[in-house]
């Protein structure tokens, strides 16, 4: 697939538009052949990502499908995006970020528990934003989507790196403001996002920040 240059953009082929305050879930369907952009406005700022298809939620991005076939724990331009049956969801095509977490998972209350203190349980956390998302989704599928459908995510813009004996370090952004992300889609996909409010490691640069999402024809 060939790179779509960021030079020819143009806002009149603009479908859909909006930011997406701190802390905040935010839930849109993005049709096949469209191009979704993320955009980090002002740097360093945690987007976790879940994608599926829009006609069948069964069906839904797989991290260990991704990573298999690309043969890379991270995602950058180029990255095919697979879903649990092994077709393809989207494809990375811009990126001015240069990568991608795909295995860190989503803060919940109990990992801030776990790996913070039992004082942060209360804080809000990415998978609360994921479940009140999916409780006012009105996704015209034959059943709600619930918790069972939460897999696991890609953090845009999220710095992980992983040591030689498979350590994980949750470690300070590489990303900075107007940075984005850019996909098309292969099939009609819902994006379900949390833009991580995450106050307890450096992915957020402490202090958690609006996104723009942006999709066109």
């Amino acid at each position: 697939m060939a790179k779509m240059q960021t030079e020819t953009f143009d806002d009149n082929r603009i479908v859909y538009r909006e930011v997406v305050e701190a802390g905040k879930p935010w839930m849109h369907e993005v049709k096949a052949g469209q191009y979704f952009r993320i955009v980090d406005l002002e740097g360093n700022q945690a987007v976790d990502t879940l994608f599926y298809n829009a006609k069948d939620h069964s069906e839904r991005y797989s991290a260990a499908d991704t990573i298999r076939e690309q043969g890379n724990i991270y995602l950058t331009t180029g990255s095919v995006l697979q879903s649990n049956m092994l077709n393809p969801m989207l494809t990375i095509v811009d990126d001015t970020c240069g990568r991608h977490d795909t295995i860190g998972g989503a803060c919940s209350a109990e990992s801030n528990t776990v790996r913070y203190a039992i004082e942060k349980r209360h804080m809000h956390s990415c998978r609360d934003s994921f479940l009140m998302a999916l409780n006012t989704c009105d996704c015209h599928a034959d059943k709600p989507m619930t918790k069972g459908d939460l897999a696991s995510n890609i953090n845009f813009f999220m710095n992980v790196p992983v040591s030689p004996d498979g350590h994980l370090d949750f470690d300070d952004g590489i990303s900075a403001p107007g940075r984005y992300v850019e996909m098309q889609a292969h099939m009609d996909v819902l994006v379900l996002v949390s833009n991580c409010p995450q106050l307890n490691n450096p992915c957020n640069g402490y202090n958690p920040t609006p996104v723009e999402m942006i999709i066109w024809a």
